[in-house]
């Protein structure tokens, strides 16, 4: 079988920054393996030769994942890249949160994102090639309150990603997190709210709410997802990628003076914003 170097398993790929990239993919010659707990439609370009087939995975699931790599090869005999997308948001204070719940955040956007890179890493170290994205967040640099667990997840993800890098350089394994901002997606409409969070009892009701319509606003005024898919498609261009990319220039420079300022002054700005 002749090998194309441009086979992809996508995760998280039915809706928003998944779907938009795996279309956009798709219209670069790419053959895209979009998987999601649903599932989705198989696409072919005549234009391009590129092509999306659906695959029905679950992240928090090993074995799904294991089945869909398995899959892949037995169709194509290689595996060029994973992009590691899924993920979701539960929003909530920190003491309104039960320990089930922030399972439950950390449970898709963490280990979701560890049980993706684990199945596809023995045929990447098997080639002696391969690519692994994984799609983070300004929110692992500039932590958000009310989604303290969301922040904690997509820090978790990145700093997994670069002693990862270290690890599987003798490989030619190549690790790189994209940093998106906010995004135009059904994110928003999908958000969950920890139970304790909604009851009148709850002390931090009233400033969660304010929070969460300040994220909403900007997630509904922020990039569309092609940006993202774009950006993606670049790390998959390059022979060396970054190790970290952030869409965007005012999300960069965003990412860099968190980086610079001391956290006493990065703590009072956010807080500020999201007041």
């Amino acid at each position: 079988m002749k090998k194309t170097g441009n086979i992809v398993l996508l995760t998280g790929g039915s809706a928003g920054i998944g779907s938009a990239t795996a279309q956009y993919l798709m219209k670069q010659g790419y053959t895209v393996y979009a998987a999601s707990r649903r599932g989705s439609e198989n696409i072919d370009d005549n234009t391009s030769g590129g092509k999306i087939i659906g695959l029905c995975a679950d992240v928090t699931i090993p074995e799904s994942l294991e089945s869909a790599v398995s899959r892949i090869m037995e169709e194509q005999g290689e595996l060029s890249a994973v992009i590691c997308n899924a993920g979701n948001g539960i929003a909530g204070s920190v003491e309104d949160t039960s320990l089930g719940e922030a399972r439950y955040q950390m449970e898709t956007n963490f280990f979701g994102v560890l049980n993706t890179i684990k199945a596809c890493l023995p045929i990447f170290r098997e080639q002696n090639h391969g690519k692994i994205i994984a799609i983070s967040s300004v929110a692992a640099v500039a932590p958000i309150p009310f989604q303290g667990f969301y922040s904690a997840s997509k820090s978790a993800i990145m700093l997994l990603m670069q002693s990862l890098s270290m690890e599987v350089k003798p490989y030619n394994i190549k690790c790189t997190c994209i940093l998106p901002g906010d995004v135009k997606t059904d994110f928003t409409s999908s958000r969950k709210y920890t139970e304790a969070s909604t009851l009148p009892s709850s002390e931090y009701t009233d400033a969660m709410k304010a929070a969460v319509q300040t994220m909403e606003k900007d997630e509904q005024n922020g990039m569309m997802p092609i940006v993202i898919a774009k950006a993606i498609h670049k790390v998959l261009r390059k022979k060396n990628p970054g190790y970290v990319v952030v869409p965007n220039i005012t999300y960069k420079t965003l990412c860099l003076i968190m980086k610079l300022v001391p956290t006493s002054l990065k703590i009072w700005v956010i807080s500020k914003m999201y007041g």
